[in-house]
């Protein structure tokens, strides 16, 4: 693997041209030897392959971060893990269904947000489907008889429907229903934006609104070309046609490396129930002083790994790490340490300074001994 790794410039480089290999091998076999190649997705398939390019580039740079290959390490053992398989194959099913399909994590912020997400979420992944299925080659659709279509899917004939029915009809027309739902979804998206004084604040125009006019452009030029060619006796297609494209060229050349990349790391997020919180009190870790159940062990762990790489790992002088206490020890230790006082660890009893003030204990009440005056303490 070393020796192949020096014919590359970098080890994003190597993955960036086997991804770009398995896509022509896919191509060559779903297009049965490139006999089913159409040539007027030409600028499509070549804007395609550099999508491909950039995400495999992004996802590499995102990969190496400490915090995301420690969450990538710790999935892994944990998949193999024969102990958590249940588990884990639970906590994935329904963070996939609930956060990647449902998309709850947005309704829990408001039914319009979760509205707005959902139809621009699943209007791109089923536009990206459709778009890269035809450009690739992967499903064509061939003629029977005059009245009846078969869809072949990787080079295998699958089911058979006729040219004027539902099916055919719901097929024929996917990409301008997906494309409808990011319409919507982007209308709702700007009106938010225009409306909302917090986000007039805090938004940039290259950042979060660029996105919405490329996708806005892309849809709109793409559903006027079904009107253009069902209503209007195929007025300015062609022209029409060309603006698509160079839309669609833009769109997919921009997308690794603005704001939408979140949507191909998004099922990253099955991991952390998975690893973390899939089960509450379950493989509890306790405070180093305290005693009391704040975390995981793997959360704990994956935190004092991921400082340790960035040379920040927080290391006290008896040998233990800040992340092994919980919130309410490590709040003490921060006030005593500016107040300069001695440390204790008693989260009931007042803290006892220098300059003889008291201060009460943090996140628990005050012990009694706090209120006795100074005869009964004699």
């Amino acid at each position: 693997m070393n020796q192949l790794e020096r014919s590359f410039y970098s080890k994003t480089s190597m993955y960036a041209f086997f991804v770009v290999l398995v896509l022509i091998a896919l191509m060559w076999i779903g297009t049965k030897q490139f006999s089913h190649i159409d040539l007027m997705l030409f600028g499509y398939l070549i804007s395609s392959f550099i999508f491909a390019i950039g995400i495999t580039v992004r996802i590499c740079a995102w990969a190496i971060r400490p915090a995301t290959h420690q969450v990538m390490k710790r999935s892994l053992k944990n998949i193999k893990s024969k102990k958590r398989q249940k588990r884990n194959w639970k906590a994935i099913a329904i963070t996939a269904f609930e956060n990647i399909f449902l998309q709850k994590f947005i309704f829990k912020r408001g039914i319009y947000r979760g509205i707005m997400h959902w139809l621009i979420a699943w209007g791109c992944i089923g536009s990206f489907g459709i778009t890269f299925g035809l450009t690739f080659g992967w499903m064509h659709f061939n003629l029977i008889d005059p009245t009846t279509y078969q869809l072949v899917v990787m080079g295998i004939p699958t089911i058979s429907m006729a040219a004027d029915g539902l099916l055919a009809s719901m097929i024929f027309e996917g990409l301008n229903i997906t494309a409808l739902m990011v319409l919507a979804g982007v209308v709702m998206a700007m009106i938010r934006r225009s409306n909302n004084k917090d986000l007039k604040v805090t938004q940039r125009v290259e950042f979060d609104l660029f996105p919405l006019y490329v996708l806005l452009i892309v849809t709109v030029s793409g559903l006027a070309l079904t009107v253009s060619y069902k209503f209007l006796g195929g007025w300015m297609h062609p022209y029409l046609a060309l603006f698509h494209q160079i839309t669609v060229v833009i769109f997919l050349v921009y997308f690794p490396f603005g704001k939408l990349f979140h949507l191909p790391i998004r099922p990253l997020a099955v991991a952390v129930p998975m690893n973390y919180q899939e089960e509450f009190k379950v493989d509890t870790k306790p405070c180093a002083k305290c005693g009391t159940a704040y975390s995981s062990d793997d959360q704990i762990d994956d935190v004092k790994e991921i400082l340790g790489v960035q040379a920040f790992d927080l290391k006290l002088q008896d040998g233990t790490y800040l992340a092994e206490y919980c919130p309410a020890c490590r709040r003490r230790m921060r006030v005593m340490n500016h107040l300069n006082a001695t440390p204790q660890f008693d989260p009931a009893s007042p803290i006892q300074t220098n300059n003889g003030i008291h201060i009460p204990g943090f996140s628990q009440p005050r012990s009694e001994q706090f209120y006795k005056s100074e005869e009964d303490k004699s």
